[in-house]
């Protein structure tokens, strides 16, 4: 793939094309977050059974998880930018009908659209930002802005649902991504620089496609169906060997493929399959903050949707303070292997804090510094980032683009399913035992926080012994170095030798 157009020296287009990236990702997040505080109100003004009002969730997770790793690829192949393009206009088109949906198939199709349209333009997006800023320190800086985006990105949501729902209605959380939406397509137009893909005559390799997304699809859907079905059911156990059954063949159809969705040479990278392990565990376990510590507020504490959502703003402005600021000269300096460590030392910090928590706590001593230290996600973010895109060629950029996204998706569907069915099972036992309801909701809560502590633990032993060596800033040894011609790398360690 090369770039037709790159902005050399054009700071502003570079820029420009960073807030539309940007935008582009606070739009997914947002998504993701923002029906969440509408869904009573959805639920009685379209009639939804209670197990059907968690599709308008689960379907949006299901097609934006399910299909990034395929649509990183295609960017590979088709170009970056109009996969970008043609995610953000489907995504755009997708919201006007959830906006305009006046029954449960109609809205939940559309949730569906919303998330394919949000799995092309993400998965390409770091492919993009990466290819675009070449110069570590400035590569450090927008993936920095990036990872805040993500960050702010359900806190913003969970106020921004509440205020369009109580002012408007609920028609509005998706009939406001129109004008952002189109916004970002026209600018996206300008700021992005022309790219050629490979071109499909490369090959497409249409039985990995079709095992991967299926594959992905299914796991996600079993895992966010434990919630009713139990981790030991017959459901979860047999659905759950099949998407694996399906996964292993993706990879053994990778090895032997002519032209691999996925060309398992990625992953001899040691950033990239560190990267990528350490992003799970870490958006697994940080949905012990964004969700349960959210649900304390509301069921123990007594907050309404508004007044949580502005509680969590706290965290999203110190992530920022960090991402925006200082992460990119301690990458500089330190190295991402470095500031990822010391990120996630910040993070059990402030999941540690949440452990003395009491049943009926007060916001500035009990809640308050826990905000403030979950800054340490502004460090971790940015340099996992860095290290899931290592290592990787100008062609693959996609690809790997996809993979990164595609574990946080993974991540996030296993901590919600984990960590709540855990929570509400603890909480279910006390309650039978006679205890009262608010000690037995913060008592599930508190086993939450231990599990996420757990799972920021093995985050940070990856770190510490799987990424020797892949986060000092110096480029990783290409993972086949056996090609006949050596290409020109840059510092990160992604190819960006043209190709035809």
């Amino acid at each position: 793939m090369s770039f037709a157009s790159r902005p050399a020296g054009a700071g502003g287009s570079q820029r420009l094309a960073l807030a539309v990236i940007a935008t582009s990702a606070l739009m997914a997040v947002l998504d993701g977050s923002i029906v969440t505080v509408a869904m009573p109100s959805i639920q009685s003004h379209l009639g939804f059974s209670s197990a059907g009002l968690s599709w308008v969730v689960n379907s949006y997770q299901l097609a934006f998880g399910g299909l990034l790793l395929l649509a990183g690829r295609l960017g590979d192949l088709l170009g970056r930018k109009p996969v970008f393009l043609a995610g953000i206009a489907l995504f755009v088109a997708a919201s006007a009908v959830a906006g305009a949906a006046n029954s449960p198939a109609m809205l939940v199709t559309a949730r569906f659209g919303q998330g394919i349209g949000s799995a092309a333009s993400s998965a390409v997006s770091l492919g993009i930002l990466v290819t675009l800023f070449t110069e570590p320190r400035e590569r450090a800086k927008a993936l920095g802005v990036f990872a805040f985006t993500g960050a702010a990105g359900a806190s913003i949501g969970q106020v921004l649902g509440g205020v369009l729902t109580d002012a408007l209605s609920w028609h509005w959380i998706f009939m406001i991504n129109i004008p952002i939406g189109l916004l970002t397509l026209a600018a996206a137009g300008k700021a992005i620089p022309a790219d050629r893909g490979a071109g499909l005559r490369s090959g497409v390799d249409a039985l990995g496609a079709l095992l991967v997304t299926g594959g992905l699809m299914l796991a996600i859907y079993t895992v966010v169906g434990t919630a009713t079905a139990g981790w030991a059911s017959a459901r979860t156990l047999g659905l759950g060997a099949l998407s694996a059954l399906l996964i292993a063949g993706f990879f053994g159809r990778q090895a032997t493929a002519a032209s691999p969705l996925m060309p398992l040479r990625i992953l001899r990278s040691h950033g990239v399959a560190g990267g990528n392990a350490v992003q799970m565990l870490m958006i697994a376990a940080m949905f012990a903050f964004q969700i349960v510590v959210a649900l304390d507020m509301q069921k123990v504490l007594g907050y309404d949707a508004t007044r949580t959502g502005l509680a969590m703003l706290p965290a999203a402005v110190a992530i920022g303070a960090v991402a925006l600021t200082v992460s990119a000269r301690l990458i500089a300096r330190f190295g991402a292997r470095t500031v990822l460590v010391a990120g996630l030392v910040m993070l059990i910090g402030a999941l540690a804090l949440l452990l003395r928590m009491p049943t009926h706590a007060h916001y500035v001593p009990d809640l308050l510094p826990t905000m403030v230290l979950i800054a340490g996600g502004g460090l971790a973010m940015p340099a996992a980032a860095g290290l899931g895109m290592s290592g990787a060629r100008e062609q693959d950029a996609g690809v790997v683009s996809g993979l990164y996204n595609t574990t946080q998706q993974i991540g996030a569907a296993f901590g919600a399913a984990v960590l709540s069915t855990l929570a509400a099972g603890r909480t279910a036992h006390l309650l039978r035992a006679g205890h009262d309801p608010a000690d037995a909701l913060s008592s599930g809560y508190h086993l939450a926080f231990t599990i996420g502590i757990a799972l920021l633990v093995a985050a940070l032993l990856v770190a510490v012994f799987g990424l020797r060596g892949a986060g000092a800033g110096a480029p990783e040894a290409a993972a086949d170095a056996d090609t006949a011609e050596a290409p020109r790398q840059s510092t990160s360690g992604l190819d960006l030798a043209p190709t035809a």
